[in-house]
């Protein structure tokens, strides 16, 4: 029992202080309670804290029933709502009696005050509510533009007792009206939040006809950095229309990925959904400039935003295996210093042997995430629980979600690596010039864009850049081919 704790004490103190979704699994590694956390390690620690002193019979069982812990970050704590609500719904632990019992769904609570704010809640009570949504994705969405486009604030202040001076940073980013401080009228404020209601109720074109009213006003009245703001707003609102998507839904569109995800869990053998995937590849020029890349896959599609590259450091010559390794431990690491949410499923684009160098980079660092690799020309599954590879349905949709993130990873790692060389040969050719280093190489290319253009000009152009004088540009085009010796004679 002892040994037990200590064991999960110390492995709850390796988790970050960030949202997220805990799953407790039993001793035959089945999920028994999810629960969501504002920061996971505060959250799943306080279960043993007072491990044998819980009045509730039902809290004390759990604990003692508890052989493993893992994680699902998120970037926010209304998203861990969200996901947690899906994971019981579809996992049923025994331990989660409230929500496995019925159906419930977030609602989005505007709070009744003068300034009013957002809240995600399972409830519906007194005041306005708006749903219930049963798609993860599309609340995330559209919560994320609320967030970067319609400043209503998220601080919990009583402005009848608190008197600020001074707005917050959430004001400066033009992410706030500052109520708090006088610097919006109750009017202005209402306005915004009409726009946020009507936003969350699917009538999107209401909302646009009115931001561009408002737009159109502004610039009347001169107001051109307000009309910049509403107008970028529009542009906002049109691309998330493009995407089809209301509100509010009767039914869950991601269904179908979700039962991908599930069969793939089944198929591998995976302790969880795997809700985040990462993907890792290496590209290289016959052993030179060598990128590790990694891409990220939630919920069965990209996320950009998160994919990360590493130029390759300890490595010398063709090496994609310690390559691979390098890269797997230098982007762990970064998860591990709270950077970067882990995955529950690492795919390699690979064989076994290239699996076998990235579970020991994991192993270095204590990370026991499952891993596997995808083999190209025969689309075979690695693991490392078989010598066998899993070979699966051409046509089987986990198949195709793996392929997914393996091209993608491919296509990353391609396109980094031409684009880092490019680079690099663009700097290279001025850098190469006799009076002319990387600080003067730079200004050059960020005044004209391209070696391409600066070979075309003429020396008083170059001139124009601080630091490059006459002598500086004579060099410059004799160098590229803009001038020759003879016309200088």
């Amino acid at each position: 029992m002892t040994d037990r704790l200590e064991r999960l004490k110390k492995l709850v103190r390796t988790f970050p202080n960030r949202p997220g979704v805990y799953l407790m699994h039993d001793s035959d590694g089945e999920i028994i309670y999810v629960g969501k956390a504002k920061s996971l390690k505060k959250r799943v620690s306080s279960y043993f804290r007072h491990a044998s002193g819980y009045a509730s019979s039902r809290l004390r069982k759990l604990v003692a029933s508890i052989e493993d812990i893992s994680t699902i970050r998120t970037e926010t704590e209304a998203e861990a709502l969200i996901v947690e609500s899906r994971l019981i719904k579809k996992i049923m632990p025994f331990f989660n009696v409230d929500l496995k019992m019925n159906e419930r769904y977030p609602y989005v609570y505007v709070t009744d005050d003068d300034f009013p704010r957002l809240e995600v809640t399972l409830r519906k009570g007194e005041g306005l509510h708006i749903g219930p949504y049963v798609s993860a994705g599309e609340l995330r969405r559209v919560l994320r533009l609320i967030e970067r486009y319609f400043p209503l604030r998220t601080c919990r202040h009583d402005f009848s007792k608190v008197h600020l001076t001074r707005p917050c940073l959430r004001h400066s980013l033009g992410k706030c009206l500052a109520p708090c401080v006088g610097l919006c009228s109750k009017g202005e404020y209402g306005d915004v939040l009409d726009d946020v209601v009507l936003l969350l109720r699917g009538q999107t074109l209401e909302v646009t006809d009115r931001l561009r009213k408002r737009m159109d006003r502004r610039a009347r009245e001169m107001r051109f950095e307000e009309a910049a703001r509403l107008r970028d707003t529009l542009r906002a609102l049109w691309r998330f229309s493009r995407q089809k998507v209301s509100a509010t839904l009767s039914a869950d569109l991601d269904e179908d990925t979700w039962q991908v995800l599930c069969d793939l869990q089944e198929i591998v053998g995976l302790p969880t959904v795997p809700w985040r995937i990462d993907g890792f590849d290496i590209s290289h020029s016959s052993g030179h400039e060598t990128y590790g890349v990694v891409v990220v896959f939630e919920q069965g599609l990209p996320n950009p935003s998160l994919y990360r590259r590493f130029g390759i450091r300890e490595v010398q010559g063709i090496d994609d295996f310690r390559s691979m390794k390098e890269t797997v431990t230098r982007r762990y690491r970064k998860c591990l210093e709270g950077e970067a949410p882990l995955p529950q499923l690492i795919l390699i684009d690979g064989g076994p042997e290239q699996l076998r160098f990235a579970s020991e980079a994991l192993s270095e660092l204590g990370l026991s995430i499952p891993v596997m690799s995808l083999a190209k020309r025969e689309e075979l599954v690695f693991t490392l629980d078989s010598e066998e590879p899993i070979e699966l349905e051409r046509n089987d949709p986990a198949l195709r979600l793996l392929q997914r993130v393996r091209d993608e990873s491919h296509r990353y790692a391609i396109t980094t690596h031409r684009g880092k060389r490019q680079e690099r040969l663009r700097r290279s050719a001025l850098e190469e010039i006799p009076g002319i280093g990387k600080r003067r190489a730079a200004a050059l290319l960020a005044r004209f864009g391209s070696v391409q253009q600066i070979a075309r000009l003429g020396e008083s152009a170059l001139m124009e850049v601080p630091g490059i004088g006459e002598s500086h540009a004579r060099n410059i085009l004799r160098h590229l081919g803009g001038i020759d010796d003879e016309k200088q004679s």
